[in-house]
C-alpha cells in the first residue's frame, strides 16, 4: 500500500535533489571496520535509530537485519542467533570493547536500549581476527560519537499498551577551550517500566508469561580534542535491569537483576592510541521472598594499545596496517563455582592490514593470536577481497569474498561451575567462507536501487554443549555446519515533496550437527538446530511528505524446532507494524510525535514453547528537543 501511494504521485512529479548540511567532521585513526574487506557489513541509518529510540537492540535488528531472535516477551530475556549459531557466538562491542557477560558468554538484547549509543552496525560472518573472541557468527558494533559545538537537549516518553512505558532525556554539548582545545560530550538517562498487564492470561489456551521489568541507565561521554590531533575521551555506561517472573505470586515469583558498570578511558595522538577499561557485571537471582539471594560479581580490567601505519606505494595504491595488543584480567565471585573467587588472564596480539589499489581492489589480511590462562586458543588468520567488476556513473557491481578462522573462549561458567563445569574444555574453532555481490543503480531521475547477495559456509568444531545425555555436564560434543544465503534489496526515490522507499532482507539458514559422538547424537545428526528458522525476512516501506512520514514493517519467520530430533516445532508467523510520525518546529524547539501499532493482524505466535507472545498493541511517543545554533549553523541556514 505504501509503495502504491509513492507511485501514485510519481506521474505528475519530477525528481528533486535534496541538500543536507552536515557539520564538519575530522576522521581520527583507522576504525577496525576498514579491515573487514570481503565481509558483509550493514550500518543502520540515523532515521531508523530515531524511529526505534524508545525500543531495545533486538527490536531494531529484528526488523532491519537478517538476525533471528528468541524472546520471552516485552522486557524479558532476548537472545540472538546469528547465521545459524548460538547466542554465545555473537560479539557485542561497545566502542570496541566486548560487553558480553563473562560468565554467560552472551548478551541479553532486551537490556540494551537504542538510547545507549549513537551508531549501530552489524558485521556478518567470522571476524575473530579483527575483534577477538565470540565473533563466530558475527558482531554487533555500538559506538559513541563526539557532538559538534553548541548545545542540544531532548526529553521524551513512550506510552504503550499493557501499562508499559519508556522515559528518556539527553543533552549534547560542545565548546572551544581557548585557541587549541575543544570539549564536547553527551549525557543521557533512561527509565523503562514494563508491567505487562495483559488483558487475558492466555492466548489460544497458551500462557502469557506474567512478567514485570524495570530498566534504567545513565550514559556519559566526554571528548577533549586539540588542534594538533590529541584526543582524550571518557565513556561511562551504567545499567540496572530487574526482571520479575510471576510478580503477583509472592511464593512463586522469580527475580533476575543484572547490573553493569562499563567505563572506558581512551587517548589518541595521530596514529597511536591506548585504551583502559573496567567493567563490573552483577547478577542477583532469587525466588519467593528473596531471602536466599544468589549473588555473582565479575570484574573485567582491560588495556589495549595499537599503532597505525600508512604507506602510499604509487601505482600499487595504499597500504594501511594496524598492529597492537590487549590484556584483560577477570576476577569473579559466583556461589556455584568450585572456589569462592576465580581469576583468569587473557591477552591478544593482532596485525591488521588493508591494501587498496588504484584499480579499486581491496585486500585485507589479518592475524590474531589469543592467550588464555590454562589453555591455548587457535591462531586466527583471515583474508578478505573486494573488487569492482563494473563501475559507471549510474551502475556499480562489486564482488567480494572472505576466508576466516574464528574462535570462542569458553565462558567462566563452562570452565568453573561445580560438577557440571569442565576446566579442560577446549576452545571452539571455526572456519568461515563466504562470497557476495553488491550492486547499485541510479536512474536518470535519481531513483536508487540496491541489491546484495551473500552465501556462506561456516564449520565450527569443539562446539561447547551442556549435554543432556550426561546430566547436562558441559562437553565439546558438536561439530556444527552452518550455511546459508542472505539477500538484501532497497529502493529510494524523491518526487518533489514526496520521498518514498523500501528495504528488504531475506535469509535461508541451514544449521546442523554433523558428527556422531555417542548414542544420544544418532537421531540429531543432520537435523536443524533448535530455535533457528530456516527462512526469515523483513520488509520496510515508507512514504514521507514534508514533515509527515508513514512506515510499514513486515517480519516473517518460518517454523523453529524445539527438539533436537526435529519432532516438535513452533509454527511460522508473520507480524506487521505501522508507524506514523510528524515534526513541529517552533524556533529552536521541535516536537516529534510518533504513533505505532504493533502486530496489526493480532497474530498468534510463540518464540519459546508453552509461552505465547502478546497480540496487537499500541504506542505513542512524544519527544521535545531544543537546539541552540552556533554561528556556523546560522551561516548554513
Amino acid at each position: 500500500m505504501l509503495f502504491a501511494i509513492g507511485c501514485a504521485f510519481s506521474y505528475q512529479s519530477f525528481a528533486q535533489k535534496d541538500t543536507i548540511f552536515l557539520a564538519p567532521a575530522t576522521v581520527r585513526g583507522t576504525a577496525p571496520e576498514r579491515f573487514m574487506s570481503g565481509l558483509k557489513y550493514q550500518k543502520i541509518d540515523s532515521v531508523t535509530l530515531t524511529q526505534f529510540r524508545f525500543q531495545n537492540l533486538a527490536d531494531i535488528l529484528a526488523y532491519n537485519t537478517s538476525l533471528a531472535f528468541k524472546n520471552y516477551g516485552p522486557g524479558a530475556l532476548t537472545t540472538v542467533s546469528f547465521r545459524g549459531t548460538s547466542a554465545n557466538h555473537t560479539a557485542v562491542l561497545w566502542n570496541g570493547l566486548n560487553i558480553n557477560s563473562p560468565t554467560l558468554g552472551q548478551s541479553d538484547f532486551s537490556t540494551i536500549p537504542v538510547a545507549g549509543f549513537d551508531q549501530l552496525a552489524v558485521q556478518y560472518g567470522s571476524a575473530a581476527s579483527i575483534v577477538g573472541t565470540d565473533a563466530v557468527g558475527g558482531s554487533v558494533l555500538l559506538n559513541s560519537t563526539a557532538p559538534t559545538q553548541g548545545f542540544s537537549a531532548a526529553i521524551g516518553r513512550q506510552q504503550e499498551s499493557f501499562h508499559n512505558s519508556q522515559t528518556q532525556a539527553w543533552a549534547k554539548y560542545g565548546s572551544a577551550l581557548g585557541k587549541n582545545w575543544a570539549i564536547s560530550g553527551k549525557t543521557a538517562i533512561y527509565y523503562g517500566n514494563m508491567k505487562n498487564r495483559f488483558p487475558e492470561p492466555t492466548r489460544r489456551n497458551v500462557l502469557l508469561l506474567p512478567t514485570q521489568t524495570i530498566q534504567k541507565g545513565i550514559v556519559q561521554d566526554v571528548f577533549l580534542r586539540s588542534k594538533n590531533n590529541h584526543e582524550l575521551s571518557a565513556h561511562v555506561w551504567l545499567t540496572d535491569n530487574a526482571l520479575t517472573i510471576n510478580p503477583e505470586n509472592a511464593a512463586g515469583r522469580e527475580l533476575t537483576q543484572t547490573q553493569a558498570y562499563r567505563t572506558m578511558l581512551k587517548y589518541q595522538w595521530n596514529d597511536f592510541s591506548v585504551r583502559a577499561s573496567w567493567v563490573r557485571d552483577i547478577i542477583d537471582y532469587a525466588t519467593g521472598d528473596y531471602s536466599n539471594l544468589d549473588h555473582a560479581v565479575t570484574d573485567k580490567l582491560g588495556t589495549r594499545i595499537e599503532r597505525d601505519f600508512h604507506w602510499n606505494v604509487g601505482a600499487a595504491g595504499k597500504i594501511q596496517i594496524k598492529s597492537g595488543g590487549e590484556f584483560t584480567h577477570f576476577r569473579t565471585r559466583v556461589a556455584g563455582y568450585e572456589r569462592p573467587e576465580i581469576t583468569e588472564n587473557r591477552g591478544d596480539l593482532f596485525l591488521l592490514t588493508r591494501w587498496e589499489t588504484t584499480s579499486g581492489l581491496l585486500v585485507s589480511a589479518n592475524l590474531r593470536q589469543a592467550f588464555v590462562t590454562g589453555f591455548q586458543p587457535p591462531f586466527t588468520p583471515s583474508l578478505g577481497v573486494e573488487y569492482p567488476l563494473i563501475q559507471t556513473n549510474r551502475y556499480t557491481l562489486k564482488a567480494k569474498g572472505s576466508l576466516a578462522r574464528s574462535y570462542r573462549v569458553p565462558t567462566l561458567n563452562e570452565r568453573y561451575w561445580k560438577t557440571l563445569g569442565n576446566p579442560d574444555i577446549k576452545p571452539e574453532s571455526g572456519f568461515n567462507k563466504e562470497l557476495g555481490i553488491d550492486q547499485q543503480y541510479t536512474t536518470s531521475d535519481n531513483q536508487l536501487f540496491s541489491f546484495s547477495a551473500t552465501v556462506y559456509h561456516n564449520r565450527i568444531k569443539n562446539w561447547s554443549y551442556w549435554n543432556p545425555g550426561n546430566s547436562f555436564k558441559v562437553e565439546n560434543l558438536q561439530e556444527v555446519l552452518a550455511r546459508g544465503i542472505e539477500l538484501q534489496a532497497g529502493w529510494n526515490a524523491s518526487f518533489r515533496m514526496i520521498k518514498t522507499g523500501a528495504r528488504m532482507n531475506y535469509t535461508y539458514t541451514r544449521s546442523s550437527q554433523e558428527k556422531i559422538y555417542d548414542a544420544y547424537a544418532v537421531d540429531i545428526v543432520g537435523k536443524q538446530l533448535t530455535y533457528i528458522p530456516k527462512h526469515s525476512g523483513n520488509v520496510n516501506l515508507f512514504t514521507a511528505y514534508r514533515n509527515f512520514r508513514l512506515t510499514g514493517q513486515l517480519l516473517a519467520v518460518s517454523r523453529r524446532y524445539t527438539r533436537t530430533d526435529n519432532s516438535l516445532y513452533l509454527d511460522s508467523y508473520v507480524l506487521a507494524n505501522l508507524l506514523a510520525e510528524t515534526n513541529y518546529n517552533l524556533g529552536n524547539m521541535q516536537l516529534r510525535i510518533q504513533g505505532q501499532v504493533n502486530n496489526i493482524g493480532n497474530s498468534f505466535y510463540l518464540n519459546v514453547r508453552s509461552n505465547a507472545m502478546p497480540g496487537r498493541s499500541f504506542a505513542i511517543n512524544l519527544l521535545l528537543s531544543y537546539r541552540s545554533y552556533t554561528e556556523a549553523d546560522k551561516k548554513l541556514k
